[in-house]
């Protein structure tokens, strides 16, 4: 079996992944080294998570309230989309579903129904995580709940270079060594192929069975030494460029993300405990870079704290994430842009199947062929969620009309058709973004079915109206009885010491 293991970087994927390794198999005797230098930055925007990363804190033995104090992290209900379909336009994608069940079709067929008759509230007003989004209030999820209504999960956004830290701390605990320095040269096998070694600027020379390429978008191992090629997806993902710079918080620090669309692409707004990270997202087709860093800086709600940070980018991923002996996890392995905050995801789900398919020092085929297939799937999957945003649009200014009138992928395509025609939402056994995504995104951005499953036709028009009132009552009612934001940080013992007051 793989008796060492050579991380190339630190950052939030190389840290993760030595937390994860440590906490599984350094009990095994397997030895873990990650090589990082303090003189190479990582790109250290990537702030906001979906609700896996509490799953994978969890699998560690992690202490949630610790972590978040550790790390300055505030709630996460869902990502509040503005502007998108047309000026004006508001929804939020939460981490939970619409409504409750009330007959034999899914709720949203009964709501569309009603609201072709002009007799519902609008579709977020069904949600509990949505209608406690917007009035900042918060408590945990039931353990059982007896209701839909109250199923539904959260996230965090935080400080990544703080979360990197805490892992940091938490793996070498644990057995993991950090050497510090720069990788000058790698040592590959002539016959397999397989990399043998790295040598540092120092001269040290670092063996492993099995290296783990950690080294953000320029892809030391897996790229530059392995020339494992690169599947281009800017056709579908255009945006190429971003700036980023923090804030004071002067609004509501509320707990969810915001995407606001710009004409050139869309900005976000992060709100953590002790600053606000914003960003704009932008392809330079549409937008010069001085038009979207002076939009970005003018329209931040307090004072900047640091200059803004430029990031260039190309949508895709490596034709492999997992190469001979080299496996390609965070921005090494592709990069699908951070509007519904699927980085960190993806580095869960590449550590994920590794473990599961941990190998042998041969690393068999068959490893590497299912690990390849989980990883395009995921990607792909992924890929097509984030160009819905972008194709269910009204905006009339040239990108947002460029990628309505574009040559769709035809799972996309297919997807969308599906809806509109009967209100079907793709389904899949495994994958990030399941139909209730798909859903608020379909209705938050005016795409309604043409037909309904006839099922919802037995109840009639009187007793679906009936069933919408009570399900909207119980959800006002019961975000009415939870407690504030604010409050849950300072309960939950998740206030972080290097901030002063969440703003009200």
């Amino acid at each position: 079996m793989v008796r060492s293991v050579v991380i190339i970087g630190g950052g939030t994927a190389g840290w993760m992944t030595a937390a994860a390794l440590a906490h599984r198999l350094a009990a095994t005797g397997v030895s873990i080294t990650l090589i990082e230098s303090a003189e190479i930055g990582t790109v250290g925007v990537g702030e906001a998570t979906l609700p896996h990363i509490r799953y994978f804190n969890q699998a560690l033995g992690i202490d949630e309230a610790e972590m978040m104090a550790r790390t300055a992290a505030t709630i996460k209900l869902g990502i509040e989309f503005r502007d998108w379909s047309r000026p004006g336009d508001r929804y939020i994608h939460p981490f939970g579903a619409h409504g409750d069940d009330i007959g034999a079709a899914d709720f949203h067929h009964y709501w569309v129904k009603q609201q072709k008759a002009g007799q519902v509230e609008p579709f977020g007003s069904y949600c509990y995580p949505i209608v406690a989004a917007w009035n900042d209030r918060f408590a945990l999820p039931e353990e059982n709940p007896d209701s839909a209504l109250a199923a539904f999960s959260y996230a965090f956004q935080f400080d990544a270079s703080l979360y990197g830290a805490f892992l940091a701390d938490y793996a070498q605990k644990r057995g993991a060594q950090r050497v510090e320095g720069k990788v000058v040269s790698v040592r590959s096998n002539g016959e397999s192929g397989f990399i043998e070694a790295v040598t540092l600027e120092s001269g040290v020379k670092i063996a492993g069975d099995l290296f783990v390429d950690c080294s953000g978008f320029r892809g030391l191992l897996i790229e530059q030494e392995m020339a494992t090629g690169y599947e281009d997806w800017s056709d579908y993902l255009p945006c190429n460029r971003a700036y980023a710079v923090p804030c004071k918080t002067e609004d509501t620090v509320g707990p969810y993300t915001r995407a606001t669309a710009r004409d050139g692409g869309w900005q976000w707004r992060i709100p953590l405990q002790h600053r606000v990270g914003n960003g704009h997202v932008y392809c330079d087709r549409y937008i010069s870079d001085q038009e979207a860093v002076d939009q970005l800086m003018t329209t931040l709600e307090g004072e900047p704290l640091a200059d803004p940070k430029q990031l260039f980018f190309k949508t895709g991923k490596r034709r492999k994430l997992w190469n001979r002996n080299c496996v390609a996890i965070g921005l090494s392995g592709g990069f699908l842009e951070p509007l519904e905050s699927t980085s960190i995801d993806l580095i869960q789900s590449g550590i994920t199947n590794l473990i599961e398919l941990w190998p042998e020092r041969d690393c068999a085929q068959s490893d590497v062929a299912e690990y390849n297939r989980l990883m395009d799937l995921e990607f792909a999957r992924i890929r097509d969620f984030l160009m819905l945003h972008y194709v269910a649009t009204e905006r009339d200014t040239p990108l947002w009309r460029d990628m309505r009138e574009m040559d769709w992928p035809d799972s996309l395509a297919e997807k969308i058709e599906a809806f509109r025609r009967r209100g079907i939402v793709p389904e899949y056994e495994s994958g990030l973004f399941q139909p209730p995504s798909w859903l608020s995104v379909f209705i938050g951005q005016n795409i309604l079915p043409e037909t309904c499953d006839p099922r919802a036709d037995i109840m009639d028009d009187g007793a679906r109206s009936a069933a919408l009132e009570r399900i909207h009552a119980d959800i006002a009612d019961r975000v009415q009885r939870t407690s504030g934001h604010s409050d849950f940080l300072d309960g939950y013992g998740a206030r972080y010491e290097g901030a002063g007051p969440v703003s009200a």
